[in-house]
């Protein structure tokens, strides 16, 4: 499980309005999520989804040959 370091910002009645966290961390989430991703690897994996929701088996290598 990842642990994140952060501060909460809270209004004036103690309420959290914002997060403030490392930026290690915030690059981290970044990655886990995708978010730091170009746009040709985006498509690449979106083409690959369409290649494996279709049934396109040619579209892939068998792990053995890599």
């Amino acid at each position: 499980m990842m642990h994140i370091n952060k501060r909460y910002i809270v209004d004036e009645n103690g309420n959290p309005k914002e997060v403030v966290i490392l930026l290690e961390d915030y690059k981290k989430i970044e990655e886990l999520l995708g978010l730091d991703l170009d746009n040709e690897t985006v498509e690449q994996l979106r083409e690959a989804r369409r290649d494996r929701e279709s049934g396109n088996k040619n579209a892939y290598v068998e792990l053995d040959s890599i």
